[in-house]
Parts: C-alpha cells; structure tokens; sequence
C-alpha cells in the first residue's frame, strides 16, 4: 500500500483554522467555559460528511459544485436563478468574511508589533494590497505553504498549552452534551460558521478534481477530507477548551488579540501574544487569499463558457472580493465583533449551499456510483435541518423574541 499523504483536505483545513476559529473558540471558553463543545463537535462531524461528497463530486464526478449545478439547470430562467442564488450565498457572504479575514491578520500584527489605534486602516489596505498581489500574480504557493506553516506554529502552541494546562477531561465530556446558555446563541452559530466554511464546499471539489482528474482517487479523497477535517476539528476544541481552563470566570472582555494570548500566557509567557499573533497574522492572510480565489472558482464555473474560462473574469471577481472585504473592515466596526459577525453569517449561509450540494450529490447522469447513498442524504439533511434550527434559535434570541 503506497504511503498516505495529505492532499486538499488540509486546504479545506486551514482555509477553517483561520482568525475566526481563534477568536470564535476563545470567546465561547471565555465567556461560556466547555458548555459549547457541543457545536465544534457537531460542526466537525458535519464538515466531514459534507465534505466527504464534495470529495466524491471532484474525483468522482470531475466536477466542481458550480459547474455541477450548471449542468444540472436546463433553462435560461434556472440557471440565472441558481447564479443568483450562489452569488448572494457565496459572493456576497465570502466578502463580509473577508473584512473578518483581514482584520484578524491586521489584529494579528497589532500583538507583534503593538497597537496603532486610529491607524489600523494602514494594516487593512497594506494587507488587501499583499492579497490583491498575490492573486494577480497567481503564484501563491510558496507564501501559503509559508502561511500554513505559521498557523500550524500557532496550532502547536495552543495543543502543548491545552496538553500543560491539561483542561479536565471530564468537563470536555460533559460539554459534548448539547446545551445554549443564556446570551450563547450566537457564539454557537459562529462555531458552527467558522467550522463549516460555505466555500470550501466548492473549493474543495474544484482542487480534488485538479487532484485526482482521471477519476482514480475517490477513496483517497476521502480520506483525506476525514483525516484533514477531523485533525483540525481536534485543534479548535483544543483553543476552546484551553481558553476555558484558563479564562472562564475571571471575568476578561476579550477585545484584542493580545488579550486571546492570555489562555496560552500560563505556559508561553510574554512570548504567547507573539506566537498568536503571528499566527493570527498567517491565519488571516492565507484566508484573505483562499476566500476570493474560492469565490472565483465558483463564480466562473457558474458563469461557464469562454466568459468563465477568460482569465480576466477570474481575477476581476477575486479582486472585488478583496475591495469589498477591505470596506467592510474600514466600517470601523469592533474587529473582534466583526470577525464573530463574519463567522455568524458564514453560519448562516450555510444551510443554501449545502442544500445546493445535497441537490446535486443525487444526480446518477453526473455521478452514477458516487452518488449519495441513503445513508448520506440523511447524514446531509440532518446537518441542514440541524443548522436552520440553530440559526433560527441564534436570530430570535438576538431580538428578544426567546
């Protein structure tokens, strides 16, 4: 048996351990301590089973979501109806969480470098610009491999913390039992959006189906999706888990990313907010890079033809994303409400792609033996139904209304 290594899923893992996942699992151990561990694991075991047909799709199907839905839509009225759909879902969702994306790695650069106040709007434009570039340049592989090797630092930190710390094994256990503390509806739903990232649903299948174009490597695609996705479920439990240990009670408003440092600080010291920072930096930059070109990938395969296929169309929708991304983190919003808010509507958003990616994953003509079982359609509606209650519940108790 020839030796396993790791392929897109790690992608599809580190396009979700970005800024969000940080921020989202500190806030949720700090504020809640492990009543939420819950929804990480939900979110995980979703993620994997959505992501398991996305695998199938690329290497089975040689497809990527949106070319899928394409050819699955007869009639001009459908197919600008589902592109309507997949824009608002994707285009107009990807760009909020890229104002999340940028503004995490501009937090990140405010713990290593210290503070700049009124200033940040320097590190959002510089940051955009370094993305912009590196976009229409299209030679970002070295940097990202640079990118993700930074997060992974930042990853490693939080386990050895988690592992020193040693965070009570039987309250993790406990908080696997669902239950939303008052006020926790929303931090839930960021969980569960920055877990179950909408793009990378049709970033995945378009980088499996690069992979694996003959159609041989269906079963190593899934694997990988399993393995990658279940490795980086771990890690987010782990940064909850240790923000619970050693912030849960003290009563700290998590408004920085030097004050995230504090649930690593017992065993990094004075060194912790650089090595969050860094990777917060890291995290942010290589989303700020996967999310416009995910976007892309998805907006062309929609668009389809020559139109689709015109390299120019592809940087000009990656860029709009980029600028639409830098305006909203120049709202002067709150970053570390801006990043929560950008996972809560990631959350959100969900349950429209999935249920695209349920639709087509049921096409025999595209997929014939790779096509869901019964078993995964469950699984698939379930994740769906699961997510529409939550984000329900999340919506009526920010109003007041439960």
């Amino acid at each position: 048996m020839s030796r396993w290594r790791f392929g897109p899923g790690l992608l599809a893992m580190a396009a979700f351990i970005g800024p969000g996942t940080v921020t989202a699992c500190t806030l949720a151990g700090a504020n809640f301590g492990f009543d939420l561990v819950w929804a990480l694991a939900f979110a995980t075991v979703a993620t994997i089973v959505l992501q398991d047909m996305t695998a199938r799709l690329g290497a089975g199907g040689r497809l990527g979501l949106g070319e899928a839905l394409m050819k699955k839509m007869s009639g001009p009225a459908r197919k600008v109806g589902v592109g309507l759909l997949v824009f608002l879902a994707l285009f107009l969702g990807n760009s909020a969480y890229e104002g999340g994306n940028l503004t995490g790695a501009a937090l990140g650069l405010e713990a290593v470098f210290g503070p700049v106040g009124p200033q940040r709007w320097v590190w959002l434009v510089g940051l955009a610009a370094l993305a912009a570039g590196t976009i229409l340049i299209g030679r970002y592989a070295v940097l990202e491999r640079l990118l993700i090797g930074l997060v992974m630092l930042m990853t490693g930190a939080f386990l050895v913390a988690a592992l020193v710390i040693r965070p009570d094994l039987r309250d993790i256990v406990e908080g696997l039992v669902p239950r939303l503390p008052s006020g926790a509806g929303l931090t839930a739903m960021a969980l569960v959006g920055t877990t179950i990232v909408p793009y990378n649903l049709f970033l995945h299948a378009a980088a499996v189906k690069q992979k694996w174009p003959d159609g041989q490597g269906v079963m190593a695609a899934r694997r990988d999706a399993a393995i990658s996705i279940g490795l980086g479920g771990l890690v987010s439990i782990m940064i909850l888990s240790t923000a619970a240990a050693a912030l849960f009670g003290r009563a700290i408003e998590i408004r920085s990313a030097a004050e995230m440092a504090l649930a690593i600080e017992p065993v990094f010291g004075a060194s912790a907010r650089y090595l969050l920072g860094l990777g917060l930096f890291a995290a942010g930059l290589t989303s700020a890079i996967t999310a416009p070109v995910a976007t892309a990938y998805a907006m062309t395969e929609v668009i389809g033809g020559t139109r689709g296929q015109d390299p120019r169309v592809f940087r000009l929708i990656a860029l709009s994303v980029v600028l639409i991304g830098v305006l909203v983190g120049l709202t002067g919003v709150r970053p570390i409400l801006l990043i929560l808010v950008a996972q809560l509507a990631n959350g959100l958003l969900l349950p429209i792609t999935a249920l695209f990616l349920l639709y087509v994953m049921n096409q025999s003509a595209l997929l014939g033996s790779y096509r869901n079982s019964l078993a995964a359609n469950i699984a698939g509606g379930g994740v769906i139904c699961l997510t529409l209650v939550l984000g329900a519940r999340s919506l009526l108790g920010a109003a007041g209304l439960i």
